[in-house]
């Protein structure tokens, strides 16, 4: 960002070095908020082209200011406004839609928020990204101590806001999944491995179809769902090639008669209550499970534990993430900047009565 036209009153002092009047005049524009934080100061080439003076004296400006912290500089990135504010003790969470796997992540984050004396703000930006955005740079205007991001789909989309973060300077840690950001500190699963252990159970449960039960209330292309899609093919395709894929947008696609024409045997449902759903449904309409079909959902969720039958499901591993991510915000709670350090969380099959 340009710095805006300044006047002192008066024409400034000869014997007043020219560096000291560039610094002055970058220094009240901050401090009146004319450049407020996280904006774009000019660069060396800027400064040197728009003041004429030398690169030396160019460098010299933005060293000043930095060496004041009223600037952060970020290799290959350029200089920007530092946030001259404390930081709120408030951690916040931006997911892409509502699940019952995040909704036990949300419990398990806001108790160790607790834990710690911090508030704990969750937000859905509904697998939108311009609203992904919108309140991540919120949070961090807002100064939040900690701000934790399950992406969207389109992180194509996102990149360009992320990319001129910087991980040292921004409290930002990505979770559950990610597929672009490797240089930010993130906590993922292994959605792929989830998915494999599933239908390898399922394929070998019993012989017929195993289809796909999606979430029609997940609005949108999904990151999630397109994960386990292509991962419910490729098992197919290497564990039982004369098996077509099969896929149901919801549970109420679920029924006896479909049962029993497509031979399926077997359903992989993407979440605990989907899960539910198809199982009451299909026991309605007297189908026994698992005595016709097996069901694995995918959350290993309060649903899946307590619901009769006991459902078989994918642990995500939700209590290790939780846990890799309260390291990673060690630092944040001892005013210091969160680490660029990386997880994958291994999930696992917990076999159960279905």
């Amino acid at each position: 960002m340009a710095l805006p036209a300044y006047s002192p009153g008066s024409e400034p002092q000869p014997f007043v070095p020219l560096y000291e009047q560039l610094v002055e005049q970058y220094r009240h524009a901050i401090l009146t908020h004319a450049l407020g934080p996280g904006d774009r100061v000019d660069s060396i080439t800027e400064i040197q082209r728009r003041h004429g003076v030398s690169r030396e004296t160019a460098k010299r400006v933005l060293h000043i200011l930095c060496e004041e912290g009223l600037i952060v500089q970020r290799a290959g990135k350029g200089s920007f406004v530092a946030d001259l504010r404390p930081k709120q003790a408030v951690w916040g969470l931006v997911f892409p839609f509502h699940s019952a796997q995040y909704e036990d992540l949300i419990v398990r984050l806001n108790a160790r928020a607790t834990e710690y004396g911090r508030a704990f703000h969750y937000f859905c930006d509904y697998n939108r990204w311009e609203e992904e955005v919108r309140l991540v740079a919120h949070m961090l205007n807002e100064r939040y101590e900690a701000v934790v991001v399950i992406p969207t789909l389109d992180e194509s989309r996102t990149w360009d806001f992320y990319s001129k973060l910087s991980p040292k300077d921004s409290p930002v840690i990505l979770v559950d999944h990610t597929m672009s950001y490797h240089d930010f500190a993130f906590v993922v699963q292994s959605y792929d491995l989830g998915v494999v252990r599933a239908m390898t159970y399922l394929l070998k449960a019993k012989p017929g179809r195993v289809a796909f039960v999606g979430n029609e209330v997940w609005g949108g292309r999904n990151m999630v769902l397109e994960l386990m899609h292509e991962t419910y093919r490729e098992a197919l395709r290497t564990r039982r090639p004369d098996l077509e894929p099969l896929f149901l947008a919801g549970p109420r696609e679920a029924t006896a008669e479909w049962v029993r024409r497509e031979g399926v045997t077997g359903l992989f449902c993407c979440d605990d209550v989907c899960a539910v759903r198809a199982i009451g449904r299909l026991r309605e309409q007297g189908v026994d499970v698992p005595g016709d079909l097996n069901v694995v959902s995918y959350g290993n969720t309060e649903v899946a534990r307590y619901f009769t039958p006991a459902i078989t499901s994918v642990n995500p591993h939700n209590d290790e993430m939780v846990r890799h991510l309260e390291d990673l915000l060690q630092p944040a709670l001892d005013g210091k900047a969160i680490e660029l350090r990386q997880h994958v969380v291994q999930p696992e099959l917990v076999v159960r009565q279905t």
